[in-house]
């Protein structure tokens, strides 16, 4: 299910930023020679970068988008569904790539661009969660953090087929930028065999049989009543209640802290530069003394480090919890930026690796799930979507003012952003591992409302009774 619900899901975030940069050269001849031929006009040299930076830049705004419906849909055709029709959005976006070069238009090229974007806003939200509300207890981190594994597989994966030796070449570009098509057309015959996510069945559908039904077939076996009394007791929590919209989470006081670790996590995530050094890849690597026909090799190499750094951290996650791996991460991150702006300054570039290694420690996919309810994870996810897309386009935006303002001392700020990060998840962040929902926003409480546990643990006591599904139903 995780295999299948990424390969079409946030593989398609890192594959489509990596595939970007090989065929920059060949759209930004396309888009001159497209302006000649309509209108008889030469189009100066950042006349063409502007158009080409717009074609660039126009991802994060389609992403942007995909976050605001990602809740809407998730709430109306639940997780699974939600994926597949995501795909609508995929396919279009990759017909207008193929025929873009035939019909000589780079406007297609930028309405696929956005289109894809909003595919990846989509994925970006949906499938932590439908991940989250899938895996059991003591693996709910490491199957979240799959999606992040699969990002930066994406990442590879766009570098390798942007090669120059298979579709980077000028006369196959706009393959290139079909070619995520593949993975979607992969999700759309598998994912479908697979079971909704068990806690939408069982709390916004109230179908219990399909929730148990869902759990047997997740798990291989028949379902733990203490795990199926979890997810009644959550039912019960969020009894009455109507899915939340992201306006009224801003006014709720009893997710304050929640919301303000969501929304500073997610954007320390894209304002921490590791996808700004991407773009600083080329400099670094010519700085270093790596020639131009090698610097793609290179790049290809980054991404792997990134890739085995996730795999890692997969791994790592259920055994030292979330708040050790993002303090952790951003306090490393924070040294290797120092670093890296001290090998600039003598012409180094091999901390680069070093940098993105450290990115990866970041399981901020995963917090939505586990530190809000049924009703209110769906606009929780929007607002982190959103931070984490505007801050990816506001940082494209600013990087090269900083790269020609500050030059050797541009990751300056971001060490600074990694560290104001690493201090608030030490200082404010429960840590949430292996514990139920109950549990960790009785955690939140104490932050939410000082002195006042007897007023919380009276409203919030669950009414229910334990395994009623599992003893009636599934035995």
């Amino acid at each position: 299910m995780v295999a299948s619900a990424s390969i079409g899901g946030t593989l398609q975030y890192g594959y489509n930023l990596a595939i970007m940069n090989a065929p920059t050269t060949f759209i930004q001849t396309f888009i001159n020679e497209t302006f000649l031929e309509r209108w008889d006009v030469q189009l100066e040299e950042y006349q063409v970068t502007l158009v080409w930076t717009i074609i660039v830049s126009i991802f994060s705004l389609g992403g942007f988008a995909g976050a605001l419906i990602a809740g809407p849909m998730t709430i109306r055709f639940g997780r699974k569904k939600c994926l597949l029709l995501n795909n609508i959005f995929l396919m279009t976006a990759a017909l207008l790539a193929l025929t873009s070069r035939t019909a000589r238009s780079f406007e297609m090229i930028m309405i696929s661009r956005v289109l894809v974007g909003i595919n990846a806003g989509i994925s970006m939200n949906v499938q932590p969660m439908y991940f989250g509300e899938s895996a059991p207890k003591h693996l709910r981190g490491a199957v979240s953090l799959s999606s992040a594994v699969f990002t930066a597989f994406g990442v590879v994966l766009g570098q390798v087929v942007g090669l120059r030796e298979i579709l980077g070449s000028e006369p196959c570009w706009q393959y290139l930028l079909a070619s995520n098509a593949i993975p979607g057309l992969i999700q759309l015959l598998t994912l479908p065999w697979f079971p909704e996510s068990p806690r939408y069945l069982l709390i916004d559908r109230g179908d219990k049989e399909a929730c148990i039904n869902a759990l047997r077939r997740l798990r291989g076996c028949e379902v733990q009543s203490s795990e199926l009394d979890e997810i009644l007791q959550e039912q019960a929590e969020t009894k009455g209640m109507r899915a939340s919209h992201p306006w009224e989470l801003f006014t709720d006081r009893s997710v304050r802290w929640q919301l303000i670790s969501v929304m500073i996590i997610s954007s320390a995530m894209q304002l921490c530069g590791n996808d700004s050094i991407y773009f600083y890849a080329s400099y670094v690597f010519k700085e270093a003394g790596i020639s131009d026909d090698k610097i793609q090799y290179a790049t290809v190499g980054t991404g792997t480090c990134e890739f085995t750094a996730c795999i890692m951290c997969n791994l790592l996650v259920e055994r030292k919890g979330r708040r050790f791996m993002l303090a952790g991460g951003f306090t490393l991150m924070t040294f290797w930026a120092v670093v890296f702006t001290i090998a600039l300054s003598f012409e180094y570039g091999f901390v680069f690796s070093q940098f993105v290694c450290f990115f990866s420690a970041g399981v901020t996919g995963i917090l939505p799930t586990e530190i809000f309810n049924q009703a209110a994870r769906p606009a929780a996810y929007m607002i982190a979507g959103s931070m984490m897309w505007l801050n990816l386009f506001v940082v494209g935006m600013i990087f090269p003012f900083l790269v020609s303002g500050l030059r050797e001392y541009c990751f300056v700020p971001f060490a600074a952003i990694c560290l104001l990060s690493a201090l608030y998840v030490g200082l404010f962040l429960p840590e949430t591992k292996g514990k139920s929902l109950s549990v960790i926003m009785h955690e939140f409480h104490r932050l939410n409302f000082k002195g006042q546990e007897n007023h919380f643990e009276a409203q919030t006591k669950p009414q229910y009774q334990l395994g009623e599904v599992c003893l009636s139903t599934a035995l």
